[in-house]
């Protein structure tokens, strides 16, 4: 695997997730593979290295969103780096700003949703829609029903959205 040729596309793949969740409402889940696919028409990384490259991006902004304080403050993302945001490019720096807040906002969303009530297959439940924990799959229920396994992924908790 070259390692340059990962090096360079992360760069790619941060500007396709900073487009796509600037366009649209898509959540962060979404806007990885809307960037991976993107990549992938513009770069020529095999499937295994988009994959990683994937990897590598959500666990960096993961990271970073976790770093970050409530506000967007160049400080705490100073702190993150451990070293002066100024010697970041710029492009790069609002991307990650930007994808890094959208993405705090999202999960703290999610928290909260998942403080108030968790679901796992087996529960029985009336009639909504579902998100799995684990893949971000919805499933919806037009009536009663037993909630199943995730069909997506086979993980067993859910939170309803």
């Amino acid at each position: 695997m070259n390692k340059n040729k990962l090096i360079a596309a992360y760069a790619d793949f941060m500007k396709h997730l900073h487009e796509t969740m600037e366009d649209s409402l898509h959540s962060f889940a979404d806007a990885l593979e809307i960037a991976k696919e993107k990549t992938s028409r513009t770069s020529d990384l095999t499937e295994d290295e988009l994959d990683k490259l994937s990897s590598y991006v959500k666990r960096d902004i993961e990271q970073a969103v976790h770093g970050l304080s409530a506000e967007e403050d160049k400080d705490s993302l100073s702190e993150w780096f451990k070293f002066d945001i100024e010697l970041i490019e710029n492009f790069t720096l609002d991307a990650f700003l930007s994808v890094a807040d959208k993405t705090r906002l999202e999960l703290a969303k999610l928290e909260k949703m998942a403080e108030a009530h968790t679901y796992h297959s087996g529960d029985i439940t009336g009639p909504g829609t579902f998100v799995c924990d684990e893949c971000d799959k919805e499933i919806a229920f037009k009536t009663t029903s037993e909630i199943p396994e995730c069909p997506a992924c086979h993980a067993t908790t859910f939170i309803r959205i």
